[in-house]
């Protein structure tokens, strides 16, 4: 039986109650639902609509009164994809493929404003220890991702981070993908893939042991003269500036490792969109507020 109130106030203020029962109730009550979804879509078409037309100018208006003061590294912390597709009513994989689609855009972007380097974290070390069930499709959703990339030869490739991690034809794929790229007078484009902030820096400090090993360097002398730039050569972003600004997606406000020694002195922007959400005119504002900061580097 449905209730439906009727706010029919008497002489004594009372409020009569009609009670509708049976098919009559359905139908009425069927009718309300159907009229408010409609509603509801009207609206949410209203809204696209508007977005359309607008956004496009407002993002035009943005780019002609973009500061000259842009970053040369962009870092992007490419996070939320799992909690998109449990927003959308869809399975972990469709988001992390979401994710891998909204890529090449923010490419584009990046090339639009003049960008020469981003570093793109697709995967930590600790994502290695996520079920298989998840992290299988994941490595291959990012393989194919990359070998798209690579096929239009517009950025060159770099693969960052602990490959030795990796499913040996994964890393086959980067490692391919990187070579297929090493000549693309373009845009740097670094894929840190199982990179871990702290593994980079041990990874460093090995590499310089081992290579000073070799020469014969006594373990005494290299103590002594070991100093900052030693370990920067040797880290997986070497030759490279260090990222000025550091884009974090999905309202999250922490590093998490992501380019622990080379982020420093960077400026951070966190994004309350998902990753698979994020849009251009989002990208736009992380740069106009990077433009509007003083940089102190630490003084």
């Amino acid at each position: 039986m449905v209730v439906v109130p009727l706010s029919e106030g008497g002489a004594d203020g009372a409020h009569r109650v009609s009670q509708v029962g049976g098919l009559e109730g359905a139908l009425l009550d069927h009718r309300c639902r159907t009229a408010d979804v409609s509603y509801d879509r009207h609206v949410a078409d209203w809204k696209r609509g508007v977005r359309k037309v607008l956004y496009p100018a407002y993002e035009a208006r943005m780019l002609r009164r973009m500061p000259g003061n842009l970053p040369k590294h962009i870092g992007v912390m490419l996070d939320g994809n799992r909690r998109w597709a449990k927003a959308v009513g869809r399975d972990t994989a469709h988001g992390h493929q979401a994710g891998a689609a909204n890529i090449e855009p923010l490419l584009g972007w990046c090339d639009e404003v003049g960008i020469e380097v981003v570093t793109l974290w697709l995967l930590s070390t600790d994502n290695l220890n996520r079920p298989a069930r998840e992290l299988e499709p994941l490595l291959e959703i990012i393989a194919d991702a990359v070998d798209s990339l690579a096929d239009q030869r517009r950025w060159r490739l770099h693969p960052v981070g602990a490959l030795d991690l990796l499913p040996h034809e994964t890393a086959k794929r980067l490692k391919a993908a990187a070579e297929a790229t090493a000549d693309v007078d373009g845009m740097t484009v670094n894929i840190a893939v199982a990179y871990g902030g702290r593994r980079e820096i041990a990874d460093a400090v090995r590499s310089l042991l081992t290579e000073h090993a070799a020469l014969g360097t006594p373990l005494e002398m290299l103590a002594q003269q070991i100093d900052i730039e030693h370990i920067e050569e040797h880290l997986y972003t070497k030759g490279q500036p260090d990222p000025d600004l550091v884009i974090r997606t999905s309202g999250e406000q922490r590093l998490g490792g992501f380019l622990l020694w080379q982020s420093a002195k960077s400026e951070f922007y966190f994004c309350e969109a998902y990753w698979p959400d994020f849009r251009r005119v989002d990208f736009l504002r992380a740069i106009r507020a990077y433009a509007q900061r003083e940089r102190r580097f630490g003084s």
